[in-house]
């Protein structure tokens, strides 16, 4: 299969680039092709501009975002991989979304109906937080989540969700919680459905 990571973190050293590169090698072990697009590496440009708003209306789009959507076109299956900050997408990765998930690329109205443009495409998404499991449960966090990411922007576009996987408490993971997360991520990438 074709595999395109879209990552997200500044620091090399940080859990969510050794999460990275387990995904990498654990795609490797079993002979995908492999496209990575490191948005911090890269410098990507994350505001949405009014040219960028006008040439999604006319169907013209940057260079840069018609690279970007060559990728997305390419893969069979695209891995989200960033942090979660301030509750939400870090600003690389909301700006990239806003710019590469362009009106007529990524979604359409038919007559005033939404369509997802990136249907046949699977999605594996990876978070990290600092809170646990059960401070996000107690306030609803975890439910808003799932839905203003995997509802409001991947299944919106068309993404089949294989995966949704958030790690907590990241900030002080031990060696033991990062070997746990190991396991579950190359679980999640040897599911006999993403064999076919």
């Amino acid at each position: 299969m074709k595999h395109l990571i879209i990552y997200a973190h500044p620091n090399e050293g940080s859990l969510n680039h050794n999460i990275l590169n387990h995904v990498i090698e654990t795609l490797q072990s079993e002979h995908h092709e492999i496209r990575i697009r490191d948005l911090y590496q890269m410098n990507f440009d994350p505001v949405l501009s009014l040219a960028d708003m006008q040439g999604q209306r006319s169907g013209e789009v940057a260079d840069d975002i018609q690279q970007e959507q060559d990728f997305i076109s390419w893969a069979d299956q695209v891995t989200f991989i960033y942090p979660i900050w301030w509750t939400g997408l870090p600003a690389i990765m909301k700006g990239y979304i806003d710019r590469v998930f362009s009106y007529g690329f990524a979604y359409r109205y038919d007559q005033g109906i939404q369509k997802g443009l990136l249907k046949g495409r699977k999605a594996v998404i990876i978070n990290t937080h600092g809170k646990s499991h059960e401070e996000y449960k107690q306030t609803g966090m975890d439910t808003a989540l799932s839905l203003t990411s995997d509802q409001g922007i991947f299944t919106y576009c068309g993404f089949e969700i294989i995966q949704h996987l958030f790690f907590d408490k990241a900030d002080r993971a031990s060696a033991e919680d990062l070997e746990l997360w190991k396991k579950q991520i190359t679980a999640t990438y040897l599911q006999p459905v993403l064999n076919h």
